[in-house]
């Protein structure tokens, strides 16, 4: 009965992932958190700060884009529960209670179609660096890789927006709390600078950051380099995060609908 109620919830949920990336079809203006926010980022970063941080741009854009990458898809992630929160303001969900749909399955399919923003995340920031100098060191299967390991980051921490989602009130509530969270995140790191010049207590936490040791996965993917030990630590983060906000993002979906 549990099977058939799995496979029942994962049709439902895939249909309406659909849902999600025909929304986005139709408004593509969805999509620029994700298209120009790493641009932006990317060359403001690169020729305002390049020549003063590493010497010269070309160095420092091979540092940055793979954080760069971890840091947007970061920000993309809050767009589950944001999207969540809408429909249950707008009363989409007291439409889909009137269906024979699987409960689980808007919560499933909203956390799947935000794969489809990942991957658009990923391939614009990629196009657009390579156009500025950026050069995989490695292969194309370390990018497959590297890319991978980017979409299932978001997946794993988009649970805690999807908690958040579902505790307020508001879809700008959710959208500015988020913000708060994610932004101390990513720059408390080292996507944009090196650790060793910041102050012990910033440091220490920094050297252990989702963040940064994903950051650092990438570059030794991409780059060249060290992979194992960020990799690991990179990997118990994403389970740390799913075994924390997964059941506390399914309690207040609950609670919620």
């Amino acid at each position: 009965m549990s099977t058939i109620a799995l496979d029942r919830g994962t049709r439902h949920g895939l249909t309406l992932a659909w849902r999600g990336i025909l929304k986005i079809r139709k408004n593509p203006e969805q999509l620029a958190d994700v298209t120009i926010a790493p641009i932006v980022f990317l060359v403001m970063f690169t020729y305002l700060f390049g020549g003063a941080l590493a010497g010269n741009t070309d160095a420092y854009l091979q540092m940055l884009v793979p954080g760069i990458m971890v840091m947007n898809i970061l920000q993309a992630s809050m767009t589950a529960g944001v999207q969540l929160n809408t429909d249950v303001s707008k009363g989409v969900f007291d439409r889909f209670r009137s269906m024979p749909i699987a409960r689980s399955a808007p919560l499933i399919g909203a956390v799947l179609a935000d794969v489809v923003r990942y991957v658009v995340c990923i391939v614009v920031l990629l196009i657009v660096a390579t156009i500025m100098g950026f050069r995989v060191q490695t292969g194309p299967v370390e990018l497959l890789i590297a890319a991978g390991l980017a979409i299932v980051f978001g997946l794993c921490f988009c649970w805690a927006s999807v908690f958040v989602g579902m505790l307020l009130k508001t879809p700008q509530a959710v959208q500015g709390l988020m913000f708060v969270l994610i932004m101390p995140l990513t720059f408390g790191s080292n996507v944009f600078v090196g650790t060793s010049t910041m102050p012990g207590w910033l440091k220490a936490w920094a050297d252990i950051s989702p963040v940064s040791l994903l950051s650092d996965a990438l570059r030794g993917l991409l780059n060249g380099g060290v992979i194992a030990g960020p990799l690991t630590g990179s990997l118990i983060w994403m389970a740390a995060a799913v075994a924390v906000f997964f059941p506390l993002a399914t309690w207040a979906y609950r609670k919620r609908v």
